[in-house]
């Protein structure tokens, strides 16, 4: 019987389950079975019990290898900032109306925005604060 092609298909389902799933878990499978489906059509000796070993124990090899090497690479890859992020956290921005942990204003590129003080205390109208976040539209600020 021909089982590469059995183990060419496992390892197309295992590719589209892949990419409908998060976290590079069956990407493992589907490169093992591919492997399995070149072994089987190279090496016609090779049973079915034999390919379902090479299988298992490669999947389990390149879970605990592969996958945290891609994850790791993945997470190491910089974030371009965008939007609000890139525009204005970090920026030094004017109170115009005082700041604390429930209510408040600032004003930069003359735009007035809500905000609130990540520190204790109130930040008094007229000071300077760096905006060091966001939530939704209240830019979360601190003293400079």
């Amino acid at each position: 019987m021909s089982y590469y092609i059995l183990w060419g298909s496992i390892g197309v389902i295992f590719l589209i389950l892949e990419m409908f799933t998060p976290g590079l878990f069956f990407l493992n499978f589907s490169i093992s079975a591919f492997i399995c489906a070149i072994l089987a059509l190279s090496i016609k000796a090779l049973t079915m019990t034999n390919l379902i070993i090479f299988f298992c124990v490669l999947s389990v090899i390149l879970i605990f290898t592969l996958r945290p090497m891609l994850i790791k690479r993945g997470n190491n890859q910089t974030k371009e900032q965008s939007g609000i992020e890139a525009k204005y956290v970090g920026q030094i921005a004017k109170v115009v109306e005082n700041v604390d942990k429930e209510k408040g204003a600032i004003s930069i590129y003359d735009e007035r925005w809500q905000a609130r003080n990540i520190e204790e205390g109130v930040i008094e109208a007229g000071c300077q604060v760096e905006i060091v976040g966001y939530e939704s539209i209240v830019m979360k600020v601190k003293k400079v």
